[in-house]
């Protein structure tokens, strides 16, 4: 992907480096995923927890679905105020907990470690930062190896860490990861039509409010992406599980709150057959992303699994954010306000 925006140029840069960045941790993980699953597998938990904040909270969430879906076993999100605020202790004894975070400086996932690692828990970091206090907390650690990402708005860190944990969570199940070995091609070939995406954000340069939709593994595409054209664009961008909208959220929807679908090949974009007719009565402007017969205005290239699609699905969003940002005058390499470590306790 080329470029030559002067406001948004270190994300761009950084949206450009993730095929590059996924070949690296496919080239060079193998040895510490292996070892970290193996120490889970002689654990054998019984329940997998997952804490984390912000951008990391998505990619939690997308491991949430595949513990339960490919490993078979209860997943959750935890809320780190339960422990950090409350001083809840709970019997973690058979709990996986991993705490997914770009820098591994958040307090309150340091601490979320800390606890459920004296209270019985086997505790995995995922992070950016192999010399974080996140990961000093756990008994094990795995490095994203997304290397150092200076924009505010994280990107490649993200899909680093949906990688790392498809790629930790396979192997846990006797996988080797060999499903992800095409990704870096096809976002190269995605990356490559960048162009269609920059006019495409013409058409919401004006839009005050968004609602971004996905069910199953793009749930968490859906979420990230309204965070991020919240956070660059400041769209107010609201994000649902197709399932949900389909309930009281419908009613807000009209011709000016543009809905963004994410339709992928699989049973959750056929989980959204009903949804699009829906939107249509409403009068709604929808742009979907992914599969080309679902009418996709961004078609994602084939070859990848369902599981592996939100890697794709992020890309063209990361992009409209991006553009959207700059065409409204604003720069996304310095949104207001915001920091790249989240303090939160």
């Amino acid at each position: 992907m080329t470029t030559t925006l002067r406001k948004g140029g270190q994300m761009a840069a950084e949206i450009a480096e993730q095929p590059a960045q996924w070949r690296t941790l496919l080239a060079e993980a193998g040895p510490e995923l292996d070892a970290v699953a193996t120490q889970i597998r002689a654990y054998e938990p019984h329940t997998v927890l997952l804490v984390a904040r912000g951008t990391s909270d998505h990619a939690a969430l997308y491991a949430k679905y595949l513990v339960e879906i490919r490993l078979g076993k209860a997943a959750g999100l935890v809320s780190p105020s339960t422990m950090t605020a409350y001083g809840a202790r709970p019997d973690f004894r058979g709990v996986l907990m991993l705490g997914v975070s770009q820098s591994g400086g958040s307090p309150d996932l340091v601490r979320s470690l800390e606890v459920a690692r004296g209270c019985g828990a086997l505790t995995v970091a995922v992070t950016n930062n192999p010399g974080s206090d996140l990961a000093r907390a756990a008994a094990a650690h795995v490095d994203v190896l997304a290397g150092p990402e200076r924009a505010v708005a994280a990107t490649k860190s993200y899909t680093a860490q949906l990688l790392a944990l498809y790629l930790l969570l396979d192997r846990v199940r006797g996988g080797t990861g060999a499903d992800a070995a095409a990704l870096p091609d096809l976002a190269d070939t995605l990356l490559e039509r960048g162009g269609e995406i920059a006019a495409l954000a013409e058409r919401y340069r004006f839009a005050q409010r968004m609602v971004t939709t996905g069910r199953g593994y793009s749930y968490p595409t859906a979420r990230e992406a309204a965070l991020k054209l919240m956070e660059t664009a400041y769209v107010s961008a609201q994000a649902f599980s197709a399932a949900d909208l389909l309930h009281g959220p419908l009613a807000m929807i009209d011709p000016q709150v543009p809905v963004l679908a994410v339709v992928a090949e699989g049973i959750g974009g056929e989980a959204m057959a009903p949804v699009l007719p829906r939107l249509a009565e409403r009068g709604a402007d929808v742009c979907v992303v992914g599969s080309p017969a679902a009418g996709a205005q961004v078609a994602l290239p084939a070859g990848a699994p369902e599981e592996l699609s939100p890697l794709l699905e992020i890309l063209p969003f990361q992009l409209l954010a991006l553009h959207v940002a700059v065409a409204r005058g604003g720069d996304p390499d310095a949104p207001r306000g915001l920091a790249k470590v989240t303090e939160t306790l």
